[in-house]
């Protein structure tokens, strides 16, 4: 009797789906808006608790009540790492573009001459 594997076999190295990647960002950007809203509410309790060091605690509710919105918008709009095979692929688009835009195109080994044939009805002799 053959003994299975107990960690399945990997198939693909396919990256997480958009819907998972949106799913995540949605959730650190709730995360770090609810941190922001806990900032608000510590610092009307402090404010009415009266306590020592009044102004330092204020200062870092109010850092990161500004703060945490900015970096919140950063880390949502942010995509996942390209991968080695992106960063390759991208160095050699870069590099494709470079190269057609500085070297000159070669020069044919033959001449390539338009012209249009036209018939003239003067010269036909019915």
């Amino acid at each position: 009797m053959k003994k299975h594997p107990e960690r399945p076999v990997l198939i693909t190295d396919a990256a997480r789906s958009q819907d998972d990647q949106l799913r995540s960002r949605q959730i650190r950007y709730v995360t770090m808006m609810s941190v922001r809203a806990l900032c608000l509410i510590l610092g009307g309790i402090l404010i009415s608790a009266r306590v020592p060091l009044l102004p330092l605690w204020l200062a870092l509710c109010a850092l990161g009540m500004v703060l945490l919105p900015w970096m919140a918008v950063l880390i949502a709009n942010d995509r996942p790492p390209k991968t080695r095979e992106e960063r390759a692929a991208d160095a050699a688009a870069r590099e494709d573009v470079r190269r057609a835009l500085t070297e000159p195109p070669p020069e044919p080994d033959y001449i390539t001459i338009d012209a249009e044939v036209v018939d003239d009805p003067r010269s036909r002799k019915d």
